[in-house]
């Protein structure tokens, strides 16, 4: 593992670091967060009968749209286009999805987001970003009935791509 941090100068001052010689390569990362809920909360998801509308559906947008102001949100993100966006909920007890400590009256929503892009650096960044901002989304349409929703971890799952080469977490 390097232990450089390259958005530090020698001196200790922040900067962008330049990517002007790197190579254009394709790279993707898919990042997650979990949603734990109470379980009626769950159903009103599930049921799309949410006041608000339909929360995944919304939600997805939200994570989308949020790949697009990553770098107006990281000060030292570089601008990159985005070709690819995949936002995906799953029931964790639905699909044996990992979980965070739950109770039995709860119920953990998984937040999976992939990008894509053929860029000088990657998009790891903007991958988290989405996936946290689609988690807020959830909550925010069902905060009326569920203010105790947790979000979290967010996670790197994996990336590929560029220099540093590809990371899978374990």
């Amino acid at each position: 593992m390097n232990n450089e941090l390259s958005h530090l100068t020698p001196s200790g001052d922040a900067h962008m670091v330049d990517v002007s010689e790197k190579p254009v390569s394709v790279r993707q990362a898919s990042a997650s967060a979990q949603i734990v809920m109470a379980s009626a909360t769950a159903e009103v998801i599930r049921g799309c009968t949410a006041n608000k509308g339909d929360v995944l559906g919304i939600a997805r947008l939200a994570g989308i749209q949020a790949t697009k102001f990553t770098s107006l949100l990281i000060p030292l993100c570089h601008s990159i286009p985005i070709e690819s966006v995949m936002v995906d909920f799953q029931w964790a007890d639905d699909n044996k999805t990992k979980s965070v400590a739950k109770t039995e009256s709860q119920e953990t929503l998984c937040c999976i987001v992939t990008v894509r892009t053929s860029a000088k650096t990657g998009v790891e960044m903007e991958a988290m970003t989405a996936a946290s901002i689609a988690s807020l989304t959830v909550y925010d349409m069902v905060k009326s009935i569920d203010r105790s929703i947790a979000i979290g971890p967010i996670v790197l799952e994996q990336k590929s791509g560029g220099k540093s080469g590809d990371y899978h977490r374990a």
